[in-house]
């Protein structure tokens, strides 16, 4: 059976924690951004169509 060597120290394990917790944070940041752009019209990779009535 399959036993690990030593034990992972704390500081290690937090280390890894906050690793993983900014890369959550920086893709729900780029996530934000992209929305916003594509909600206010400003975005230049994504092309959306928008349903405008035009009054004649």
């Amino acid at each position: 059976m399959a036993v690990p060597k030593k034990r992972t120290s704390i500081s290690k394990k937090h280390i890894r924690n906050n690793i993983l917790k900014r890369k959550g944070y920086w893709a729900s940041l780029k996530a934000f951004s992209l929305g916003k752009s594509l909600s206010t019209g400003n975005s230049k990779s994504f092309f959306c169509a928008t349903n405008k009535k035009q009054n004649k």
